[in-house]
């Protein structure tokens, strides 16, 4: 492992000798990439890291930039079996399928750098947890990752290795004894939540479209982990068409209590923007101010309940030119303790790369301003669908946290 050159870390940057954040990014997690015409385009990437180099995060005092080689199998076997593994090198290599491991699939096509591409996605986010756990930094982010469908056997839903888990693994591994994995996609957090779902130590809590109208067709209110584990899985699943305002009313009602009953020693966050209302593949409609918001809630419980320590992961989101950049671009600035002014004008580089490279029109500034929510506390409202989602969550998940699901 590798680190690019980055300024020494000074100022508002210097928080007990170190940098507050480090940002993994190597433009060979570019070579994360299913073919022409597939969603998970790496331009989301590509547009994202240019907009925070326009942005000037880069040479943030407080921002440090590393780069990973891909994680040995003995990394991704920590979350993956052997012979699943094994399998991904066997496809890469002949280029053949094998559907019964979600290989070949028209979600997860054979590519021939699949292995090695995927294996650097786990190794950036490996590296995430690390850097955290140790205290070297106090958050990590890796816009790349948050693979979290992928399952200890098989890919699915454009994941090969699950990074996410890997994240959440090596914290174990290192020593935590209680992490909170939040995941804020669309899509069911599945295969963070099923190679968990018997361990005590992990709390995974997804806030997803109803799974009833969208992939991945799991996550309901029910399912709160094992027998071993009872109220350590929690979903809160929102019906087509929530809004911002709604969905951050869902975060506030379920997120904030369950995580502090937890009292997690560190926080694994996935990002996924594709709850927008703009992204070709589901069906909500939160706005980018929204997104920012949550993100900035995430950080601050990170502060409140796990000393700081953050792992802050990509994921879905496939409106490339006019979500991703602005949302992720964000969340590398809110880790790196630097966030961007609500309807910040985006640089005028940026926009003229975006029309070049895609032949789109490029949004014009960051959002609208501060997104507007209702929060729970004022009141249940039983003729709101998702406040009827909402109340089924915690109607399953509080008692078993000695929580009042109708009070806060």
């Amino acid at each position: 492992m590798t680190d690019h050159a980055a300024p020494a870390c000074h100022a508002v940057g210097y928080r007990d000798g170190m940098c507050v954040a480090r940002l993994l990014w190597s433009p060979e997690l570019l070579r994360y990439d299913f073919g022409p015409g597939h969603p998970m385009a790496p331009a989301r990437l590509d547009l994202t890291m240019r907009l925070v180099a326009e942005l000037g995060l880069l040479e943030a005092p407080s921002l440090e930039v590393g780069d990973v080689d891909p994680a040995d199998d003995a990394v991704v076997q920590t979350v993956h079996d052997p012979e699943y593994v094994a399998a991904v090198r066997r496809a890469a290599t002949t280029g053949q399928s094998d559907p019964a491991r979600g290989l070949g699939t028209e979600d997860d096509p054979v590519f021939a750098t699949m292995h090695e591409a995927g294996a650097r996605l786990v190794a950036a986010s490996v590296d995430a947890a690390e850097s955290v756990w140790s205290g070297r930094v106090a958050h990590a982010v890796n816009v790349a990752g948050g693979m979290h469908h992928a399952r200890r056997g098989a890919a699915s839903g454009f994941c090969i290795y699950n990074d996410a888990a890997a994240a959440v693994q090596r914290l174990l591994d290192l020593g935590a004894d209680r992490v909170a994995y939040v995941d804020l996609d669309a899509h069911h957090g599945d295969g963070v939540e099923s190679i968990f779902w018997d361990d005590p130590r992990v709390l995974t809590v997804s806030v997803h479209q109803d799974g009833h109208t969208l992939f991945p067709g799991t996550g309901n209110p029910a399912d709160i982990g094992g027998t071993a584990a009872q109220g350590t899985a929690v979903n809160v699943a929102l019906p087509p068409r929530t809004d911002g305002g709604r969905w951050l009313r869902a975060l506030d009602a379920v997120v904030p209590a369950v995580v502090r009953e937890f009292g997690p020693q560190a926080i694994v966050s996935q990002h996924g923007c594709d709850a927008h209302g703009n992204d070709p593949l589901t069906d909500l409609d939160v706005s980018v101010d929204a997104q920012r918001t949550a993100a900035r809630w995430v950080h601050d419980l990170a502060h409140e309940v796990a000393r700081g320590r953050w792992v802050a992961l990509g994921g879905g989101g496939y409106a490339v030119v006019d979500v991703v950049p602005l949302v992720w671009a964000s969340l590398v600035a809110e880790a790196a303790h630097v966030p961007l002014p609500p309807g910040l004008q985006l640089p005028a580089a940026w926009r003229h790369e975006v029309e070049e490279l895609s032949g789109l029109d490029p949004a014009e500034r960051l959002g609208t301003g501060e997104a507007e929510w209702r929060p729970w506390s004022d009141g249940y409202d039983p003729s709101d669908d998702v406040d009827r989602a909402i109340l089924a969550t915690r109607r399953h998940v509080f008692p078993t946290w000695g929580l009042d699901p109708y009070r806060d």
